[in-house]
């Protein structure tokens, strides 16, 4: 097992509320891996409140916007090394003018975007040129798009995060109302739209801990591995329902799923499709 320092165990520590000595055991089992020791956690039974959007906090801008018709949308992500710098006005207009640009010119990449001509020079250079006038690492982060019949945004409060999710139908009537699901992807952070859109890897990871979780309990002695892993895979339900959008708990009306919500306004609109950028 490799030295695990004091800043490692209390970084873990923040990250999922398990105790000091169980965050220095997983880190030294995991070699310095903060994403393995988490597993590790997760299969010795700890109850973990992971910080999936805030493990490296960096500070910045994200800025969220769609076109004037409503059929595209894009978010990007403007970092700064220190919320003095994220707040200050003439650099949350700089990010604004960078995501503008994206909207006009709706590129393909991130290289894309940053090759793109900004006053004569390229939105890559005018990031550099930033780091010199500002002082500290300036960096165009991240850069989404989507398409759709209708596209709503979302910007958290602070410009802390950017959300824009795609609509089946152009209903200019709900637009305003329909932004709140852009909200409940930046407050309850799924990982896709529905059970179809959820990789994978991910479900096979996370049946893989749900049965490492269930050998390691008592009751199950004795249970052939093949037997515990049918049962994990059949109690996936709970997953799906907290990292599929359409499956979570509506934040504004718990009493409905996001699906049943956006059906209860017309019952042919779907979603098609989301972008969610954090800072972080």
């Amino acid at each position: 097992m490799s030295a695990v320092s004091a800043n490692d165990v209390k970084k873990l520590r923040e990250m999922t509320g398990a105790g000091m000595m169980d965050c220095k055991a997983a880190l030294a089992e995991a070699e310095g891996d903060f994403d393995k020791a988490i597993e590790i956690l997760r299969k010795k039974g700890q109850k973990l409140s992971v910080k999936r959007a805030d493990r490296e906090a960096t500070e910045g801008a994200v800025i969220a916007l769609v076109s004037d018709d409503r059929k595209r949308g894009v978010v990007i992500k403007l970092s700064s090394e220190t919320d003095f710098v994220a707040k200050n006005q003439d650099f949350v207009n700089l990010a604004r003018e960078f995501a503008e640009i994206a909207l006009r010119n709706f590129p393909n990449s991130l290289e894309e975007l940053l090759a793109l001509p900004y006053n004569g020079i390229t939105i890559g250079e005018k990031v550099t040129e930033q780091v010199g006038v500002i002082g500290e690492k300036i960096e165009l982060a991240a850069y989404e798009r989507l398409e759709a019949p209708m596209v709503a945004p979302y910007i958290h409060m602070g410009n802390k995060a950017g959300v824009i999710v795609g609509f089946s139908k152009d209903l200019p009537e709900h637009f305003e109302t329909l932004r709140s699901v852009a909200m409940q992807v930046a407050a309850m952070k799924p990982v896709a739209v529905d059970r179809d859109g959820v990789p994978q890897s991910v479900i096979d990871k996370e049946v893989e801990i749900r049965t490492e979780i269930a050998m390691n309990d008592p009751r199950n002695a004795g249970k052939p591995r093949e037997l515990l892993e049918k049962i994990a895979q059949g109690s996936l339900n709970k997953f799906f329902q907290e990292v599929t959008l359409i499956n979570q708990d509506f934040v504004k009306d718990s009493s409905k799923k996001v699906g049943e919500y956006v059906k209860s306004i017309d019952k042919e609109l779907s979603i098609t499709g989301f972008k969610h950028v954090t800072l972080g």
